[in-house]
């Protein structure tokens, strides 16, 4: 159907996003695989179909349908030369509707709908002195339209192409309202237009499906490959293989890896796993969304070569930030260095180890923790400590972003170098833990509470959100609703990016 607006645009390509991933072939089996993979359940199939449906109507209303003439013998009157002009639906309804999976595709079918059309007739006839004409408006509706389409998408080289297998439309009868005219005008144009006004609904109605699902095919090839979250990393939302099926969800894999700025993909980095699909039984939301570690690993590795995971701990008290709070734990720290101001400098060794168990997340940060001193205005590094730091993640939903927050499970600690001799560890390992408690942890988390954006379209918002963590995956079972408000804007991209 034809796509008449932006809101319609960015809400038929989440539709077709969500539930018209179907192969229209038997699939092929490949040895690159996704990432992040997401189930829409029978719930979601039922809501992006009422969605299609309501945004579908909403696009072709008002429809103007071609001008009809006919000449017809009257009894009595004898030949007549009629004609419809501007014929416009203007309201169309479909009370029952239904969406159904099948090998070769999906059908969406609505049937019992009805619609309203207002037109102008006209009618000339000449007797043996004069020509007579008349003309007038009339109402008609329509009764028991079924609309039925078949359609299938395959995965062409990471893009979706679209095809339509079937369709038809057909109307079951119309009733005429004839406003003014002689007693003989409804009974003549009755039947000499009955069938040429049912059929113009009909052609008309499957023109704007051709119309519609070749816009639709240019919008799924415009999806976008790669999503930017921010300067340094963007994810690469690429579809992988072909959709799986079955009869109660559809199943699709997008790459799910992060890329780094200079967009080259990291995905080299991680082995491909078997295709493990999820179980969407008894699945009472609309859509799982699960990622793999390794889209959490693949984030962890962009931001390590970006040069991101070093900082300065900030908000520490200032008996931290001066050598005379240390005075008792390294002594010689404040004899070489008397009441000079100092930094803590953490720089992330390697990227960080994600594994994704029952009910948690598991992290370990390798890391140096630098001593630095402010001797005359020169910056001094005096000693550095290498932490080995288990901490323990908890994922969360913010809006339409997966964010998350941690926390210390444990840690050890080992002197790197000392440029003041030998460190008590034992001393050291106290303090060490109060510095990462409290000062450490907050800053992560502080970094954490953003998250990155699920790659949902405009307009849709996770609604009632359940996070499980099982089997190395972290799956996000939610409903969705829909605000115009949010797409009806112009240059609106596809995915959300906040």
């Amino acid at each position: 159907m034809e796509i008449s607006s932006k809101s319609m645009e960015d809400a038929i390509r989440f539709i077709f996003f969500s539930f018209l991933l179907i192969p229209a072939n038997t699939q092929l089996e490949s040895n690159q695989k996704g990432y992040i993979s997401a189930v829409i359940s029978t719930k979601g199939l039922d809501f992006v179909k009422d969605l299609l449906i309501e945004k579908a109507v909403s696009s072709i209303i008002p429809l103007q349908l071609s001008d009809i003439e006919k000449s017809a013998k009257i009894p009595v009157v004898g030949k007549v030369r009629m004609g419809l002009s501007d014929i416009v639906i203007y309201s169309v309804d479909f009370p029952f509707s239904s969406v159904a999976t099948g090998d070769s595709g999906i059908v969406l079918v609505a049937s019992g709908a009805t619609a309203n059309l207002n037109m102008k007739w006209k009618y000339s006839y000449k007797t043996w002195i004069v020509t007579i004409s008349d003309q007038g408006t009339a109402t008609v509706e329509v009764l028991g339209m079924v609309v039925w389409l078949k359609a299938a998408v395959i995965n062409e080289e990471g893009t979706l192409k679209l095809f339509l297998l079937d369709y038809e439309c057909h109307v079951k009868d119309i009733s005429i309202n004839v406003d003014g005219g002689a007693s003989w005008l409804y009974q003549g144009i009755i039947d000499a237009f009955r069938g040429k006004i049912m059929s113009e609904v009909e052609d008309a109605i499957i023109k704007k499906i051709k119309e519609g699902m070749i816009k639709l095919d240019s919008l799924l090839q415009s999806l976008p490959k790669q999503l930017q979250v921010n300067s340094v990393v963007a994810l690469n939302v690429t579809f992988m293989d072909d959709p799986l099926l079955t009869n109660s969800s559809v199943e699709l894999e997008i790459n799910g890896l992060f890329n780094g700025a200079d967009e080259i993909s990291v995905s080299n980095y991680y082995s491909k796993r078997a295709r493990n699909f999820l179980s969407c039984n008894g699945l009472a939301k609309m859509v799982e969304i699960s990622l793999h570690e390794k889209v959490f690993q693949s984030a962890a590795s962009v931001y390590f070569h970006a040069d991101h995971m070093h900082w300065t701990l900030n908000k520490i008290p200032e008996s931290l930030t001066n050598t005379a709070g240390w005075r008792y734990i390294i002594p010689q720290l404040y004899e070489q260095y008397p009441n000079d101001d100092m930094k803590l400098h953490v720089t992330v060794t390697s990227p960080p180890v994600i594994r994704i168990a029952d009910h948690d997340v598991d992290t370990t940060i390798y890391a140096d923790l630098t001593f630095e001193v402010l001797d005359s205005s020169e910056v001094v590094s005096i000693a550095c400590v290498s932490l080995v730091i288990s901490t323990s993640c908890s994922a969360e939903i913010h809006r339409n972003n997966l964010t998350g927050s941690i926390k210390l499970t444990n840690f050890t600690s080992s002197l790197a170098w000392s440029n003041i001799g030998n460190l008590n560890m034992h001393l050291l390992q106290a303090a060490m833990s109060t510095v990462l408690e409290n000062f450490f942890m907050p800053d992560l988390n502080l970094h954490l509470r953003n998250g990155f954006p699920l790659p949902l379209p405009h307009g849709f918002t996770l609604q009632n959100a359940e996070i499980v963590q099982l089997d190395s995956k972290v799956m996000v079972r939610s409903d969705l609703s829909y605000t115009v408000d949010m797409i009806s804007r112009p240059g609106i991209n596809l995915l959300a990016t906040a």
